[in-house]
């Protein structure tokens, strides 16, 4: 491991596409990848271990916690470590929540190579990377007052998009509970928001939207 380059540490909980991002980083000859996880508590558990890569790049659906949350954790940790989001959920809808999470950056997965590579170095140099479709879009947001109207899934909470990733996943109230380390009334408020805020008329409606959300990014 060579200390002049740039350490990279990944976050994905798809395998395949981890190692081909990891093969893709270590094609430069300023970049290795230091390190690989697919869940969110063991990257928390090795960063706390000692392990103190140059910058993150993650999922925001892993299997445990999700993304949003580890980037708050990891925050705590060292605030000063950038994170770069790669997902394939919808930069119009993931990318807003994840720099108000604390990210410095989102990049679509099906974005070429050298994308992914342009936006780890732009984060690196201090700077926030977006699309040029999405720099665009905040910006005319901004210039029209936010006369654009925010999809329905933007008026959840960070903790009601927790609960909605999990429930998902397939986790029931009180696996979510034990999880999050929050009581079972907790979530079943979380979920009755959830419902309300989606216009979902009931349970059954609130699991088969969570499970088709979830699964843009599988």
């Amino acid at each position: 491991m060579s200390a002049s380059k740039t350490q990279v540490m990944l976050v994905d909980d798809h395998a395949m596409l981890r190692h081909g991002m990891a093969m893709l980083i270590n094609l430069e000859s300023d970049m290795e990848v230091v390190a690989e996880t697919g869940d969110g508590v063991e990257a928390l558990s090795r960063l706390k271990a000692g392990l103190h890569p140059d910058i993150v790049l993650m999922d925001v659906s892993l299997k445990t916690l999700s993304g949003f949350e580890v980037i708050k954790s990891l925050h705590a940790l060292i605030s000063a470590l950038p994170v770069l989001v790669v997902s394939m959920h919808d930069e119009a809808v993931y990318a807003q929540r994840a720099l108000r999470a604390g990210a410095r950056g989102y990049v679509m997965k099906q974005e070429p190579g050298e994308v992914l590579v342009a936006a780890i170095r732009e984060v690196l140099a201090g700077n926030i990377y977006l699309s040029k479709q999405m720099h665009d879009r905040l910006l005319k947001r901004v210039a029209t007052g936010n006369a654009e109207p925010e999809p329905l899934i933007n008026t959840l909470t960070p903790s009601e998009f927790e609960v909605l990733n999990l429930i998902g996943s397939g986790h029931s109230s009180q696996e979510i509970a034990t999880l999050l380390s929050r009581s079972i009334k907790t979530i079943e408020t979380h979920r009755f928001n959830i419902r309300s805020k989606l216009n979902l008329k009931d349970g059954a409606d609130l699991i088969r939207y969570a499970a088709q959300w979830t699964s843009e990014d599988r």
